[in-house]
Order: C-alpha cells, then sequence, then structure tokens
C-alpha cells in the first residue's frame, strides 16, 4: 500500500499539471492570428436580398474575440468551382458583446466568398483567424475622426464609431461620410441611426446617394471635395482621417482629401 501511494503522487502531480494546462488553453481569447479556427454559425438574419447578418458562436458564452479595435479578421471558404478563398472582413461587434461576433455580409453576384456565404446555413462553420490590421487606436490619441465610407466600407467604421461612442471616457468626436447607390443599399442604417441619436453631440452622419429617392434630404451623387470640407473638421494635428470604399472611391477621395490640404500623417485607409 505504502509503495502504491508513493507512486501515486507523480500521478496526480501530472493530472493536476495537464488540467492547468488546458484551463489556460480554454480561457484564452480565441483569436489566432496564424490559425484558422472554426466556429459555428448560430443566427443568419437576412437584412436584404443581397445583405445578410452572420452570428457566430465563441467557444464559451463568456468568451470574447479579442480583437483590437479596428482591425479584421480573415474568412476561409470555397467559391462556387470548389476552390478555396480568404477575404478579410470586419466584425460588426465589440468584446462587450460576449459569446458570439457578428458579420454583416454583403453578397455580390460574381463574387467568389459572396458564394461562400450565399450558401452558409445555421449550423454549418466557418474558419476564421486574426486579428489583422494596421489601425491602431488609444482614447485620446486625436480631438475627431473624419470617416469616409463606401458600401460595405461601413463595418470598419461602424465598429470603430461604437468603441469610442460606448466608452464614456473617451472624448473623441466622429463625424461620417458613408455613401452607397440607393437607400437600400445603406447597411446597419438603424444601428447608425441610434447611435447618431443617442450620441448626438459626438456623432454625425452624412448620407450620399447615387440614386435618391422622392424627398431625399441627404447629399446626391458622389460624395465632393465640399461635402468633404463641409462635414469634416479642418485639417489639424488631432485630426485623423479614415476611409474604406472601392478603389475607384479611395483614389477619388485620396485626391479631394490632398486638395483640401489634409496631409498623409492625417489619412489612413482599411
Amino acid at each position: 500500500m505504502d509503495f502504491l501511494e508513493a507512486n501515486e503522487i507523480p500521478i496526480v502531480i501530472a493530472v493536476f499539471a495537464v488540467a492547468i494546462v488546458a484551463f489556460l488553453l480554454l480561457s484564452k481569447k480565441p483569436k489566432d492570428p496564424e490559425n484558422f479556427r472554426e466556429f459555428k454559425l448560430v443566427k443568419r438574419t437576412q437584412l436584404s436580398h443581397n445583405v445578410a447578418k452572420f452570428r457566430f458562436a465563441l467557444p464559451k458564452p463568456t468568451s470574447v474575440l479579442g480583437l483590437p479595435i479596428g482591425q479584421h479578421i480573415s474568412c476561409r471558404g470555397k467559391d462556387s468551382q470548389g476552390e478555396e478563398v480568404i477575404k478579410p472582413y470586419t466584425p460588426t461587434t465589440l468584446d462587450s458583446d460576449v459569446g458570439y461576433f457578428e458579420l454583416v455580409i454583403k453578397m455580390y453576384p460574381q463574387g467568389r466568398m459572396s458564394h461562400h456565404f450565399r450558401e452558409m446555413k445555421e449550423g454549418d462553420y466557418m474558419a476564421v483567424k486574426g486579428p489583422k490590421g494596421r489601425f491602431k487606436y488609444r482614447p485620446g490619441d486625436v480631438r475627431a475622426f473624419g470617416m469616409i465610407a463606401g458600401g460595405s466600407g461601413i463595418t470598419p467604421m461602424f465598429q470603430v464609431a461604437r468603441a469610442i461612442l460606448e466608452d464614456e471616457s473617451d472624448k473623441t468626436k466622429l463625424d461620417l461620410i458613408y455613401a452607397n447607390i440607393t437607400v437600400d443599399d445603406i447597411l446597419l442604417k438603424e444601428e447608425i441611426d441610434t447611435l447618431a441619436t443617442k450620441y448626438a453631440s459626438r456623432f454625425k452622419v452624412y448620407y450620399v446617394l447615387n440614386q435618391p429617392p422622392e424627398g431625399w434630404t441627404g447629399g446626391v451623387g458622389f460624395v465632393t471635395k465640399e461635402m468633404i470640407a463641409e462635414h469634416f473638421p479642418a485639417p489639424a494635428f488631432d485630426i485623423k482621417i479614415l476611409r474604406c470604399g472601392p478603389p475607384p472611391m479611395n483614389k477619388a477621395m485620396a485626391a479631394h482629401l490632398e486638395a483640401l490640404n489634409y496631409g498623409p500623417e492625417h489619412l489612413f485607409q482599411f
């Protein structure tokens, strides 16, 4: 009996050590910048004919994604030919949303990753890795952000805006110009309008439509230099302009911003 008890001690220690390692691994945030991990789609909400919100469960109800503000994740899927495709997306959720993360996806007819999302059903799994991105932010870094977004380029802007506005200690002001073709193309409009109402002294939104409906009071056509000058703070050392949209729009906005004397130190493109 003495022999058995003596030899049980290292076994118990080994089991305890394994348990500790397992606990540490499981308690880590589920982000992984180098390796893909699988997350289950638990809810799919169709927002329009080509836009849906996808909610993925994290490992535990108390888990957070651990994604820094303004950074994105890479999603892996298969296109219509069965070939692997990887594309970056910015979740619209923050670490205050525990147990899950959400992606708002606009699915284009010829989009390779769009095909994968179009085919996804609740219960399916998505391979994800991250975080990725060059954007770094700390409260107080700037006095104000000007944001120019086009189409699905709103997702990093929305994430940054939520993080700043919901932080009571952060006094940074935000001005958003958001361009789309029609009113039905405006992603997250209800959520954006809610933020603009709740934080009216710190967050202003100006919508621009290429094909506006009758009675539209926002901007019409493309985002112009005059619109930027009217709605954004003037260039200063504590001002930063963020932009995210289709390549032609990003190029046009870069020219407008340069003409308005915003220097490279003022600019960031997602």
